[in-house]
């Protein structure tokens, strides 16, 4: 027989098949009278655990005449088996009839979660492109990761231009390079489509920026680009305008002043005027009634040289602007670390 001393079974030679199946009943019974968790761990210990009865069995089963050693294997499964189930099956049991007896009030009122908000920069980016679409702009897309052609050579910036320090860019191993602006995607855009093209380029962009209430080492930007035969500077000089006063409202007003840009020739820098103030001066202006909102131009030719199309045949105009700081003018954010805090209590307010 087994003899149970001290947590360990002993084989005896008393153990048989006869015995083994009283054992297999006896263990389904103090399986199905255990009162609780720790009672049916108990008997699962005492039965199936690493010093009980079913390893002792096994172990012995190699000291037994050949005839009897394959019947005694086959109570042993059995056991195993057949009490592992009803184990488990009386464990839910005791479970669940554990969480059936907590108390719960059914006149208490529900837990109500609020509807979530978007967020002021995605709020942006959908306006902007709602706005752009309506001028006929389709929305494109590109990689975080580019290449170094696409993010300055064909876009007619030079080796020596400060941007391409490292001071300035996050140059990856590979001699590849996380964006600096969306403009590689106009460059992808131009090189598989010819024209008449008009896109819009939102997206995440990265550069070597301490962080303060301006600027972010991450950060994104909405460009467009539009070109055909005849696309001229009251082109885009139009099409901001009417982007202005669709963002802003039909009050604001917008001036263009010279500036210079690599990839454009000529360039300009667009302004709004304050909507806080309304262009009289306050200091979110730097009381100058003014708020620089844009980068733009007439497309470069070397530009058009790049990616294949005839510069004499076609023209465009590019832009590109921020959108954080379009969030924060327009909805009167002071820092820009405000954005990326994930403060519930700020961001319910753009519901």
């Amino acid at each position: 027989m087994a003899i149970f001393r001290d947590g360990l079974f002993f084989w005896g030679e008393m153990m048989n098949s006869e015995k083994l199946k009283e054992t297999l009943s006896e263990a389904l019974a103090e399986a199905r009278v255990a009162p609780d968790i720790e009672g049916l761990e108990h008997v699962r210990i005492k039965y199936l655990g690493r010093k009980g009865l079913l390893p002792g069995v096994m172990k012995g089963l190699g000291g037994l005449p050949p005839a009897e050693r394959g019947e005694m294997g086959k109570l042993a499964n059995r056991l195993k088996t057949e009490l592992g189930g009803l184990l488990d099956q009386r464990r839910e049991e005791l479970e669940s009839g554990a969480m059936g007896n907590v108390s719960f009030d059914f006149t208490l009122p529900g837990a109500w979660h609020a509807a979530g908000t978007r967020h002021p920069i995605a709020r942006v980016i959908e306006d902007a492109a709602a706005i752009f679409a309506r001028l006929g702009f389709t929305v494109a897309q590109g990689p975080d990761v580019e290449t170094a052609y696409r993010n300055f050579e064909a876009l007619n910036t030079p080796d020596y231009h400060p941007s391409l320090d490292e001071q300035d860019t996050f140059w990856l191993e590979s001699g590849d390079l996380l964006r600096t602006q969306t403009s590689p995607v106009q460059i992808r855009v131009m090189e598989s489509t010819q024209p008449p093209i008009r896109v819009i380029t939102p997206g995440r962009c990265y550069r070597r920026d301490t962080t303060d209430a301006t600027h972010s080492a991450s950060f994104h930007q909405i460009e467009g680009l539009y070109v055909d035969t005849r696309v001229s500077l009251a082109d885009l000089k139009a099409t901001m305008g009417y982007f202005a006063r669709e963002m802003m409202g039909p009050g604001v007003g917008v001036r263009f002043r010279p500036h210079f840009f690599p990839f454009t020739e000529p360039s300009v820098e667009c302004d709004f005027s304050c909507h806080v103030c309304a262009g009289k001066g306050c200091r979110v202006c730097k009381f100058s009634g003014w708020i620089e909102i844009a980068g733009a131009g007439m497309v470069d030719p070397r530009v058009f040289k790049k990616v294949g199309y005839d510069p004499t045949a076609v023209t465009g105009f590019a832009f590109g602007m921020g959108v954080e700081r379009i969030a924060m003018v327009k909805y009167g954010i002071p820092d820009i670390r405000m954005l990326y805090d994930n403060d519930i209590r700020f961001l319910k307010q753009f519901a």
